[in-house]
């Protein structure tokens, strides 16, 4: 019984792979695709359904830490900074995130103060489909592109600081113009 306790505790730390919530339909273009870990929910949006050579577009995730977790903001300190990662493309110009006002988080056993995210928070961040000839010439024949990456956080507690995880991201964005 007692080796059952341990494993089920253990377990209970490790983050839980991102995961859609039940009866939510993935939407990127409206209401957005909403996902779950053990540390906090989000919702993540892209600001259109098509873009035009040298467009640009806006990728928002709505961020919701669980009652008693907090991650971390940009700030003095080593901790691993809650991100919106876009995966690179030859094709796509990607833009700095844009970080919301943080708090102050003291932890009174390392008399420590940080700054995090303990609130609902939002993160963007602008990407641009280019309009060069290499944009045109690996676009050439597409109807559509993916835009992918991911949030990436470390949570803690007022007792615990969790491993690093991801909640993957993904938009298909239809071209206005066939390349």
């Amino acid at each position: 019984m007692r080796i059952l306790t341990l494993l089920v505790l253990c377990l209970c730390l490790l983050p839980l792979p991102a995961r859609a919530q039940s009866g939510a339909a993935p939407n990127p273009f409206g209401d957005g695709t909403r996902t779950s870990t053990n540390h906090l929910s989000v919702e993540s949006r892209i600001s259109r359904a098509t873009v035009a050579p040298g467009g640009t577009l806006t990728v928002t995730l709505d961020v919701a830490p669980r009652r008693t977790m907090h991650v971390y903001a940009p700030g003095k300190h080593d901790y691993q900074v809650v991100m919106l990662a876009i995966d690179a493309q030859p094709w796509l110009k990607v833009g700095a995130t844009k970080y919301p006002a943080s708090e102050s988080y003291h932890f009174a056993p390392l008399n420590e103060t940080v700054d995090v995210y303990s609130q609902p928070f939002r993160l963007t961040r602008e990407v641009t489909v280019l309009d060069t000839p290499e944009a045109r010439k690996a676009l050439a024949g597409q109807s559509s592109v993916t835009i992918a990456g991911q949030l990436e956080y470390q949570a803690c507690d007022d007792r615990v600081c969790y491993s690093p995880a991801k909640v993957p991201v993904r938009f298909v964005v239809t071209l206005s113009e066939h390349w």
